[in-house]
């Protein structure tokens, strides 16, 4: 079972509240909150929709641009000691650490999706 869903480029959350009876969720990987609830499946992916594009809508009335998710950067923690084995690894294999660390993340992707 799949507990995202995408639209316009904006990846949704899917969760279930037993104690409400409802579907809800909200938009991952921008700093603004954009949530929305549904009693089904249907009216979950209705509302997602209709609050992306509300967001949409609200940035070009105020002049702002959208924030976009998953611009491609991000901060990750590994501790020390894995931080260095990545490093002299990499250097080992004349690699930088995020190439590395890039060609690790779509081994492992490849892996899952095979």
């Amino acid at each position: 079972m799949k507990n995202t869903m995408e639209y316009k480029g904006y990846v949704g959350s899917i969760e279930f509240s037993e104690e409400d009876g409802v579907f809800f969720g909200k938009v991952q990987g921008i700093r603004s909150l954009i949530s929305y609830e549904g009693t089904n499946a249907s009216e979950l992916i209705t509302d997602f929709h209709g609050a992306v594009d509300d967001y949409l809508d609200l940035c070009e009335k105020e002049g702002q641009v959208p924030e976009s998710a998953y611009k491609g950067s991000l901060n990750v923690r590994l501790g020390s000691e894995l931080h260095k084995r990545a490093a002299v690894y990499a250097i080992s294999q004349q690699q930088s650490l995020n190439s590395f660390i890039e060609e690790a993340v779509r081994d492992k992707l490849t892996a899952v999706n095979a």
